[in-house]
């Protein structure tokens, strides 16, 4: 294997980690969208509802770049568990312990984009850099929502 193919292949790789990861925050905030209660409910309802939907529409562009470097895209719930980093979420948690979930879980899949990130930098490929950059920023301005919603401070009026 060449060394362009090998760090295609390393790319594709942490490209299958963000998948797998953004995958398994689909399916935890799409639980929350689905078993969210509360005084809050309708606001958390549509927040999860728009979460899930934008992690819904990151998933194939993902899936087509790992195709692009010439890897095959993790594509059974075995695969997504055996790559996936974020932890499950046991039972049906209180909509204050969800967001903090759902806060944790933005951020792990920013962590993994960053890795995604610097492996695509250091192979040269600007098109999966991009594409990082782009998910790191979703993940980063959602956290910023999610850590504004469990905010303390309320302003005076």
């Amino acid at each position: 294997m060449s060394a362009i193919n090998d760090r295609a292949a390393h790319t594709a790789d942490a490209l299958s980690a963000v998948l797998a990861d953004t995958f398994r925050l689909y399916m935890k905030v799409h639980g929350f969208h689905w078993n969210v209660s509360g005084p809050r409910f309708r606001v958390l309802h549509q927040m999860f509802e728009e979460q899930y939907n934008e992690l819904w529409q990151a998933l194939d562009p993902i899936a087509e770049r790992i195709r692009a470097l010439g890897q095959t895209a993790p594509g059974s719930l075995g695969a997504i568990a055996a790559l996936g980093t974020l932890p499950e979420t046991e039972g049906v948690p209180a909509a204050r312990a969800m967001i903090e979930a759902a806060l944790d879980g933005h951020l792990a899949v920013a962590g993994s984009a960053k890795a995604a990130l610097t492996a695509a930098e250091d192979a040269a490929d600007p098109v999966t850099a991009d594409l990082m950059t782009q998910r790191i920023a979703s993940h980063e301005k959602t956290a910023w929502m999610l850590r504004a919603m469990l905010s303390e401070d309320v302003p005076a009026l």
